[in-house]
């Protein structure tokens, strides 16, 4: 899931991961019980025995199906990191210098797809499939 504040885009935004960690979690589950963002608000809500907000998290799902009623406090396994976390960034491109973050929308999107594109797949980006609508005279 990208983000969940401005509508969906390029994402699937039918769904959104969601991870419960705690002793109380169920083990090797998949919980395939229908939340949002309320169901997750209101179980935090009623962990912590505070009344709702509003009425959207008042009638959101508790998120129960996703815990256990006793801890399981065996350790865990964790997994290595697959990508090192102690190593420096590559330098920033020089097209990047000129971009204006300073508020939303100042940049080009093309622009920035490019540098972006460059920087996690190491070859400049494809040229842009341009289409045209033609009427035949």
């Amino acid at each position: 899931e990208d983000d969940a504040q401005n509508g969906p885009d390029h994402v699937d935004s039918h769904r959104s991961p969601a991870y419960v960690i705690s002793p109380y979690t169920r083990r090797a589950a998949v919980d395939h019980t229908f939340y949002n963002t309320t169901s997750m608000l209101r179980t935090m809500e009623m962990l912590l025995k505070l009344q709702p907000l509003t009425h959207y998290d008042a009638t959101a799902a508790l998120m129960f199906p996703a815990f256990a009623a006793e801890p399981d406090t065996r350790p865990y396994v964790a997994e290595a990191p697959r990508v090192a976390l102690d190593t420096t960034n590559p330098p920033r491109p020089a097209a990047a210098a000129n971009l204006d973050f300073s508020a939303p929308d100042r940049i080009d999107d093309e622009v920035l797809t490019a540098i972006l594109w460059q920087a996690l797949r190491g070859v400049p980006p494809p040229p842009p499939t341009r289409a045209a609508f033609l009427s035949p005279r």
